[in-house]
């Protein structure tokens, strides 16, 4: 009696975790990017950092650049990257910094070159700068020692063509600091968390009350579906295809930060997709670590000699 309600549970336990995992699956992957998409990325980012006239709020008070700096300040971005470089011995190494937006890191190392896709940006660095995108990097292979890369990846519409860059331009044994925003949310593009119920219609306020709900069921799949990627993995041992959720972006009002984000990146998918083509996660402990272990960011050192695992 008591064995069979214990495998009814087990059972219904099993379903909902199937269930969760379905709804929650990842099944994005990078597809081309047209012609329009690209303009409409590139006029977003160009007119965030451009100059504003005189009769318009200024650029240091602009609502995309303060919640920006308030957030890098708050989680301070400038300090983790600092011990990044130092402990990685980076101070006379050659980095790029990938999505270098304002140039605020650019004297953490004295060789540095900072890419970004928008060319108003330019103004921002006494160092060298590269306008380009991170899907498409204008250097040979193996140019950089390290490189790092703070909350880009979730606005790159192809992300495994930017990790690929990534491993592309970096020396075998280079390193890369990757902290995009992970687990980006569907309402961050319309405010939902940050705007008052009025703002909304009748359906607009049913999302902003399910959210709590949302987000504990979307914590929940993440065990089942990296689960699910990992035994994917073990089983074929070949490199992984980079699986992600697409979002739907505000490029007209930039409510929060992650309004503008155009996927939602699972940090275990991340590390996965590295460790099955060889390479080393500095801060992760197994190609099993971590599954409910979210810390930011991931610390990778490319290894070119090794088979993928």
């Amino acid at each position: 009696m008591m064995l069979g309600i214990l495998w009814r549970r087990v059972f219904v336990a099993l379903v909902m975790a199937a269930l969760l995992a379905l709804a929650f699956f990842p099944w994005a992957t990078d597809a081309p990017l047209t012609a329009a998409n690209q303009a409409e990325l590139q006029k977003y980012y160009t007119t965030a950092y451009q100059q504003q006239n005189a009769a318009t709020q200024s650029e240091a008070d602009s609502k995309y650049v303060r919640i920006a700096e308030e957030a890098a300040a708050r989680l301070n971005i400038k300090g983790t990257v600092e011990e990044f470089a130092r402990r990685y011995s980076l101070a006379d190494k050659k980095v790029l910094d990938i999505g270098a937006g304002r140039g605020y890191l650019q004297d953490v190392v004295e060789n540095y070159t900072g890419l970004d896709i928008s060319p108003s940006a330019r103004r921002f660095f006494h160092k060298k700068f590269v306008h380009a995108s991170a899907t498409y990097m204008p250097f040979p292979d193996g140019e950089f020692d390290a490189a790092w890369t703070i909350w880009v990846l979730e606005h790159v519409p192809n992300p495994e063509a930017a990790l690929s860059e990534m491993r592309r331009v970096l020396k075998h044994h280079g390193l890369l600091l990757l902290g995009p925003a992970w687990d980006c949310t569907p309402w961050a593009a319309q405010g939902y968390p940050v705007r008052p119920y009025s703002d909304f219609s009748l359906a607009g306020k049913l999302i902003k009350a399910s959210i709590p709900i949302h987000s504990t069921l979307s914590f929940l799949s993440k065990v089942p579906i990296r689960l699910l990627r990992y035994g994917a993995w073990a089983a074929m041992r070949q490199p992984t295809k980079f699986h992600y959720r697409r979002l739907t972006p505000n490029y007209d009002q930039y409510w929060m930060p992650d309004s503008d984000a155009v996927n939602s990146l699972d940090h275990y998918e991340a590390a996965l997709w590295f460790i099955s083509r060889g390479d080393d996660c500095l801060n992760c402990e197994t190609a099993m670590h971590g599954w409910m272990d979210d810390n930011f960011p991931l610390i990778i050192r490319i290894n070119k000699q090794a088979p993928a695992q």
